[in-house]
C-alpha cells in the first residue's frame, strides 16, 4: 500500500491550494488529512468515508477546507481556502480500512507535503 502526496507550497494569506494524495494496493473504508506544525503534535484535519456520504472537519478549518476524492481514480484531494498563517504545517493524508467517526488511527500514511502561509 502507497500513499503519496503532492501540492504544498508557499502561498499568501487568504490565497487557496490543493493539496492531492494518490493511494494504490488496495481498496479503502476512509481517508482523511492530518497536519502537524512545528513544534505541535499532529492534528486532525478532516475525514471522510470512501465513497464520500460522511465527512467530517476539524472546527479550526470548517468552511474553509473540503476534503474529496476523484469519482474515477483513487486520488484524495484536500481543497484549502482563505489559507491563514495558522494552517502552516506539514500535511499528511492517511487512510484506513472502515469508517470510523473522529477516529485519528488510521493504517496507512502519505509521506507529507509542506504549505507554507505567509502573512
Amino acid at each position: 500500500v502507497q500513499l503519496q502526496a503532492s501540492g504544498g507550497g508557499l502561498v499568501q494569506a487568504g490565497d487557496s491550494l490543493r493539496l492531492s494524495c494518490v493511494a494504490s494496493g488496495r481498496t479503502f473504508g476512509a481517508y482523511a488529512w492530518f497536519r502537524q506544525a512545528p513544534g505541535k503534535e499532529r492534528e486532525f484535519v478532516a475525514a471522510s468515508s470512501w465513497r464520500g456520504e460522511k465527512k467530517e472537519y476539524a472546527d479550526s478549518v470548517k468552511g474553509r477546507f473540503t476534503i474529496s476524492r476523484g469519482n474515477r481514480d483513487n486520488t484524495m484531494y484536500l481543497r484549502m481556502n482563505s489559507l491563514k498563517p495558522e494552517d502552516t504545517a506539514v500535511y499528511y493524508c492517511a487512510a484506513r480500512a472502515n469508517w470510523a467517526p473522529r477516529s485519528t488511527i488510521y493504517a496507512w500514511w502519505g509521506q507529507g507535503t509542506q504549505v507554507t502561509v505567509s502573512s
